[in-house]
């Protein structure tokens, strides 16, 4: 009997990976036609924020790469303003 080294019985040591369809997701800000983020609007902005404080990804926001950015920018400004925390809040 021959032994392999690969780690598997499919015979090629592949993986298989399940399809998925993937989901076009639209931009929020380009389909309502908003030009300018505003770093004052705290509520919005906590959509695009984990509950840790950190920035969510573009593949979860479902933005563009441009409004990705602007958004970043104005989190950015929002937490230097003291309207958004920097990190969450501990409970020790």
């Amino acid at each position: 009997m021959a032994y392999n080294n690969r780690g598997g019985n499919d015979g090629g040591g592949r993986r298989r990976r399940r399809f998925t369809p993937k989901r076009v997701k639209a931009c929020y800000f380009c389909a309502e036609k908003i030009n300018f983020i505003d770093y004052k609007d705290a509520d919005m902005l906590r959509r695009y924020v984990t509950e840790r404080g950190k920035i969510r990804p573009q593949r979860q926001t479902g933005l563009c790469a441009k409004c990705q950015r602007r958004m970043a920018v104005a989190i950015k400004r929002a937490r230097h303003m003291a309207l958004l925390p920097f990190v969450a809040e501990s409970e020790a």
